[in-house]
């Protein structure tokens, strides 16, 4: 197979709105393209860049690149082209009758990765409601037997309704269940996350680029064995584990789907139902691979699906995000040295950790500092209970993080700590005061 990226030329003087999705360097955005086509393992025999000085409506490349495509692909014996762009129904179809083979664009290839990667029964609803909304657009004339017509009968009569619209009621029809279903896995998710509201385990997200190391960060602060390979969407599915903080706390470490540019906007409204961990979540964990060289550009990437979700990364002076540096083991000691140089002077409300999550450095400090900022969103309490009030003393550790309990004579002694929604109930209903250090 072949890869082309048919980038648009960023000339001075433009704004936002001519410039392609992404400011990254062509190089390193066509070598994600190829990463992305081996992610299932195809054979790619040529990646090309193609820049473009404006998106042609019939082919999105202009006609001379599309002449000289078709030699390479006729040269190379070529059965599948993957544009790293977003074609149109019209587009794709030209473009496969140009070069008589199959045309995938980069949205097409995502949905092909998550339709492998996907293992659990959520996440193949999933990506079966993001493929055929992306089909349902692609069913155009190309193909005779979409011209053929089914006959009415009786009163009706007329032609009846055409092959391609009988296809389009069937896909409207599958989706409307998949969607149904879907619901049914958020209505679950809800229930599950008011089960943890109930118990005083707070959530911790990991957000990142795709192979920027989220599932390897996973296993070492949870001591998990998820899956984790050094490959674009190496896993899909979420995963819910403890996390055990350094004095005695705990909270629940969820990981996500991997970010990406230019993420397919069917997936984002597919994968809501998985990606609401992120909403409800108390901390979010953006890990970054800082030893890649578009690291900048994959931050702002990140940044904005996390605004499709309707996560504002300004708000509060950014105190639901941590930043995670990872993969500094790649960096010689100088050049640590400068990054946590860097890191020093980023302002006190939007720190970041420099970390490796394949050798473990820099990880206590990580977690200190999750615990600390867990802890600043709570309130710390002493009070006394009489031993025999065990519907109280029951209460308490369901809705609260015991912190110490020693028995004096019949009461307990106990220094809770509890959420401001019920600081209140804890004072008035256990007379309990303020902890003083």
């Amino acid at each position: 197979m072949i890869v082309i990226g048919p980038y648009l030329r960023m000339r001075r003087g433009d704004g936002d709105a001519q410039m392609d999705f992404s400011v990254r360097d062509y190089d390193a955005r066509i070598e994600e393209a190829a990463g992305l086509a081996r992610a299932i393992d195809l054979d790619v025999v040529e990646q090309l860049v193609a820049p473009i000085s404006q998106i042609r409506p019939a082919t999105y490349l202009g006609k001379g690149k599309v002449e000289e495509i078709t030699g390479l692909v006729a040269g190379n014996h070529v059965e599948l082209v993957v544009m790293d762009c977003a074609l149109s129904p019209i587009q794709q179809r030209n473009l496969e009758k140009a070069w008589s083979t199959k045309v995938l664009d980069r949205t097409g290839l995502i949905l092909e990765i998550f339709g492998r990667r996907a293992k659990t029964k959520e996440g193949a609803l999933q990506v079966e409601l993001a493929h055929l909304n992306y089909q349902r657009s692609r069913l155009v004339r190309s193909w005779t037997h979409l011209e053929r017509q089914r006959g009415g009968f009786g009163f009706m009569g007329g032609p009846g309704e055409t092959q391609i619209e009988a296809d389009r009621r069937l896909i409207g029809d599958r989706i409307t269940k998949l969607e149904g279903e879907l619901k049914k896995v958020q209505a679950t998710r809800r229930l599950h996350r008011a089960g943890r509201q109930r118990v005083p385990y707070r959530v911790v997200a990991l957000v990142g680029y795709t192979n920027a190391g989220k599932s390897t960060l996973f296993n070492r602060l949870t001591r998990a064995d998820v899956q984790a390979a050094d490959m674009l969407f190496a896993t899909l599915d979420p995963t819910l584990r403890a996390l055990n903080l350094p004095h005695g706390g705990k909270a629940m470490l969820s990981d996500t789907v991997g970010f990406i540019s230019n993420l397919p906007t069917q997936l984002v409204a597919a994968f809501r139902a998985t990606l609401e961990e992120v909403l409800e979540a108390d901390i979010i964990l953006h890990v970054r691979d800082i030893s890649h060289e578009d690291a900048e550009a994959q931050e702002r990437d990140v940044e904005a699906v996390l605004r499709q979700l309707g996560i504002d990364t300004d708000a509060d002076g950014g105190q639901r995000i941590i930043e995670v540096w990872n993969k500094i083991d790649r960096f010689d000691p100088e050049e640590r040295d400068n990054l946590r140089n860097i890191a020093a002077r980023r302002p006190p409300e939007r720190p970041c950790f420099l970390v490796s999550a394949a050798t473990g450095e820099g990880i206590d400090q990580l977690l200190t500092a999750i615990e600390d900022r867990l802890a600043a969103k709570r309130m710390t309490l002493n009070l006394s209970i009489d031993a025999s009030d065990g519907a109280g003393i029951s209460w308490l550790h369901r809705n609260a993080e015991v912190l110490n309990k020693e028995l004096h004579g019949e009461r307990f002694d106990m220094t809770v700590r509890v959420d401001e929604t019920k600081r209140d109930i804890v004072m008035n209903r256990f007379d309990a005061v303020p902890h003083q250090a």
